[in-house]
């Protein structure tokens, strides 16, 4: 059986070649686009009063791991057109497959460093990139201003009760154990808002919830009355507070995981966070179609003229996959596609693709 690496040597020189063109790329894409970006964010930055150059440091720390994972996979894209570019203007190319190597052996490198960039991106996007989004939108929804929650709290939470709305401003923990913060009740009497009852703090008693210390301010009367401590929402469960905003970018894997199963328990519909679980997987595994999909940039004699031409198809099939990816995924959203399809119908069809081109014009 032939060696998929007959070569050591030429398998290091060019994996390392193309992670150092790879990242040297993404590096650039990253410094380029964090600084447009912050030419439209730090004017609402420094809007908030107070705010200053650490809060612009701090967006940029929330921001740049956001970047990263966005542009990963055009980075790897890049990289592996450049890399194959070079091999093929230095007829290093031709003269691998005059050593007896196949197309498929002369990739298998790339492909190899490119599952270890895969790894690396998911591992990334689910320690890092999932805490700094969710942190990122919980300080994007008070203008810049003080974070009044922990990260990976629910924020922002809204649920009927009957003709009334509880707003929630955070919710620590699960279950009956949720601790609430931030509560307003809008009462509403005949689809009229009657009055509006706020309190700092809420935990479950019973079968409703023990808010303190309240106020109630009634509309007509133009009156704001002290409360103390008294109890809304009878019937409310706990799960319609903790389950009504689940933002699936803001979760790792496994938490999202968890909220798809306390949904799925709850009769509440899933496809599209399951969808985004199973996108959380394809999405770094891209990497791995990126030197397949750019191989056509490295076979040809490039003294013929046309490995330009062969470099913008190379080009043209990865963003043509991304544009696929990302139309499957908001077809997932919409509930047109099941949520695998969604996620990975773009990668098999590109895969399917690549290996076509490949080996119609070179094995």
């Amino acid at each position: 059986m032939t060696a998929m690496f007959p070569s050591r040597t030429v398998a290091l020189y060019m994996a390392k070649m193309f992670l150092i063109r790879t990242f040297a790329i993404l590096g650039v894409l990253v410094l380029v686009l964090q600084s447009l970006d912050l030419l439209t964010e730090s004017g609402k930055i420094l809007a908030y009063a107070g705010n200053g150059d650490t809060q612009i440091w701090h967006y940029i720390g929330l921001r740049v791991p956001q970047i990263i994972s966005t542009f990963l996979p055009y980075s790897v894209l890049l990289g592996a057109i450049i890399t194959l570019t070079t091999l093929n203007q230095n007829s290093e190319v031709i003269a691998l497959k005059a050593s007896g190597l196949s197309a498929h052996q002369i990739l298998a490198p790339l492909i190899v460093a490119s599952f270890g960039v895969a790894l690396l991106s998911f591992s990334f996007n689910d320690r890092i990139v999932a805490r700094a989004t969710a942190t990122l939108d919980q300080w994007q929804k008070v203008n810049y201003g003080p974070l009044p929650i922990d990260r990976g709290d629910r924020s922002n939470v809204w649920v009927r009760d009957g003709d009334d709305l509880i707003q929630v401003d955070q919710i620590k923990g699960r279950g009956n154990a949720a601790i609430l913060g931030g509560v307003t009740l809008f009462d509403r009497e005949g689809g009229s808002l009657a009055t509006i009852t706020k309190a700092l703090h809420g935990k479950r008693e019973g079968d409703g919830w023990r808010i303190w210390p309240a106020t109630r301010f009634d509309l007509a009367a133009d009156k704001v009355t002290p409360l103390g401590s008294i109890v809304i929402g009878h019937g409310v469960r706990p799960d319609q507070f903790s389950l009504s905003s689940v933002d699936a970018d803001g979760l790792s894997f496994g938490d999202l995981q968890s909220a798809i199963a306390d949904l799925t328990a709850a009769g509440r519909p899933t496809a599209s966070l399951e969808g985004t679980l199973w996108h959380k997987l394809s999405g770094p595994m891209s990497a791995m179609l990126m030197p397949l999909l750019g191989a056509v940039a490295a076979f040809g004699i490039a003294r013929s003229g046309k490995l330009f031409v062969r470099a913008v198809i190379g080009m043209g099939l990865g963003f043509l996959y991304f544009v696929a990816d990302n139309f499957a995924l908001a077809m997932g959203n919409l509930g047109a596609y099941p949520p695998f399809l969604a996620a990975w119908g773009a990668f098999l069809l590109f895969l399917m693709i690549g290996e076509t081109v490949l080996i119609r014009t070179e094995e």
